[in-house]
């Protein structure tokens, strides 16, 4: 596959990601369903806390991508869902260490909601790989 990022502009790089990323050639892709914090049993964990939340839905996004063959670095998109964008973007070293450590540069869009699956969910991460 033949992967090139489009970044007509340099701002985007202080936040870890790009204005889009370019793709011939790809023979997989998947779509991944929002992945939240939550156990291997599917119940909320790390309440109040989004480092920890974040920290756990990449950890779980990573399960899901290494299941179907993937990693982290085959990511071309990240959608975030975040009940506080303050609380995100305060946490923000958190989520470019896992991204840079993973060697992900995606396509991004951060949302702010009202509410998530569960009422102690504070960000849902849905992702788009290929390769």
């Amino acid at each position: 596959m033949d992967r090139q990022v489009v970044n007509p502009w340099k701002w985007q790089d202080a936040f870890g990601f790009v204005q889009a990323n370019w793709t011939s050639g790809a023979e997989h892709m998947l779509l991944c369903s929002g992945q939240l914090s939550v156990d291997a049993d599917g119940r909320p964990t790390n309440a109040g806390d989004m480092r920890a939340q974040i920290e756990q839905a990449l950890d779980n996004l990573e399960t899901v991508l290494r299941e179907a063959g993937f990693s982290l670095g085959d990511v071309v998109r990240l959608n975030y869902y975040v009940t506080d964008i303050d609380a995100f973007l305060g946490a923000g070293e958190t989520l470019g260490r896992r991204l840079t450590a993973g060697e992900c540069r995606p396509a991004s869009t951060l949302l702010n909601v009202v509410r998530l699956a569960f009422p102690e969910s504070m960000i849902e991460i849905e992702a788009t790989a290929s390769r």
